[in-house]
């Protein structure tokens, strides 16, 4: 899914993918978000996107961060409210195709 920074964005870094698996399904089912991409850093570090509104992103991320925390590692989460339409360009590298 392309990302254009018309909503929230909300991000969790795992290390690991189980765990960033883990925390992708709590954070689509705790609230209305889309899945947007996943990136695998390097060094084993994971980091899953979702979009939608703040208070549902809000949600989603915390949603995940407690699955993530709860089977492995988690290295960081973050909700921006309404970034630049180019962290856009950024974050749809690896977009979801839905």
């Amino acid at each position: 899914m392309v990302y254009r920074g018309e909503e929230a964005l909300g991000l969790i870094e795992t290390v690991g993918l189980v765990p960033a698996l883990k925390a992708c399904d709590e954070m689509l089912k705790a609230a209305d978000v889309e899945l947007v991409s996943y990136e695998n850093i390097g060094s084993t570090l994971v980091t899953i996107m979702v979009k939608g509104d703040v208070a549902a992103v809000e949600a989603s991320v915390s949603a995940g961060a407690r699955a993530a925390e709860a089977i492995g590692t988690l290295t960081a989460q973050n909700v921006m409210p309404r970034p630049i339409p180019s962290v856009g360009d950024i974050v749809s590298v690896h977009a979801i195709d839905v």
